[in-house]
């Protein structure tokens, strides 16, 4: 694992963090005279930020908002959700041990997410994850993000990787876009909030636990 760059998606790759946004979503419905809404309904969005899962909430309420009204709305969504960031949010089992081993044997290791930094960065440091990465680049990290390959390459770059021995693990179709783009491998988590099934995105491996994460690492080339 020496010299390899492995760059992680955060919501629904490493950290399952949807009861935290789910309930984020619901206070800033109510916050508008809106009643709560089902977890399963707004789960589907919940990787693409605050905006589509309050989109997706109030269409399900036979809403339709307009764009300066979910403005409005994300911007109560972000100010309650920073406060309560990891009340309920955990990482998804086996990550603790296998961030361990690939930090042991040499890898470097970064995030790529569409969250904020500085909420990515609030989320890693009270889940006590955060001294594990050379680089953590969020949404606003740089000009573009995902699935702009630039978002994932600036991230290798800032964690002191080189593309050509790198990869990317997400749950999603803006990671699996970003990867492909970058010309960096893809592996899947089956587990995350993305597509289903997960192999819809093509991905050059697929975990169903983040144990079997080693073993897929050795049956990418540009790895080996």
């Amino acid at each position: 694992m020496k010299d390899i760059t492995l760059i992680f998606d955060l919501d629904g790759t490493m950290i399952d963090t949807a009861p935290d946004l789910i309930a984020a979503t619901n206070y800033t419905l109510g916050l508008f005279g809106m009643p709560a809404v089902e977890e399963q309904i707004i789960e589907p969005a919940v990787g693409l930020g605050s905006r589509a899962m309050l989109h997706t909430a109030m269409l399900s309420l036979h809403r339709e908002p307009d764009k300066d009204e979910l403005d409005r709305l994300s911007a109560h969504f972000i100010e309650y959700y920073q406060d309560h960031i990891a009340v309920r949010s955990r990482p998804f089992p086996g990550l603790v041990g296998v961030l361990e081993t690939l930090q042991a044997g040499g890898a470097r290791l970064g995030v790529c997410t569409n969250k904020p930094e500085a909420l990515a960065r609030k989320l890693l440091a009270e889940l006590g994850f955060d001294s594990y990465f050379a680089a953590i680049a969020g949404a606003d990290t740089f000009p573009v993000r995902k699935p702009d390959p630039g978002h994932l390459l600036g991230t290798i770059g800032a964690a002191g990787g080189n593309p050509h021995r790198s990869a990317m693990i997400g749950d999603s179709l803006a990671d699996a876009k970003a990867a492909r783009s970058a010309g960096v491998p893809f592996i899947a988590v089956s587990f995350g909030y993305g597509e289903k099934p997960i192999e819809r995105l093509r991905p050059d491996a697929v975990i169903d636990h983040f144990d079997d994460l080693p073993a897929a690492l050795k049956t990418i080339a540009p790895l080996q």
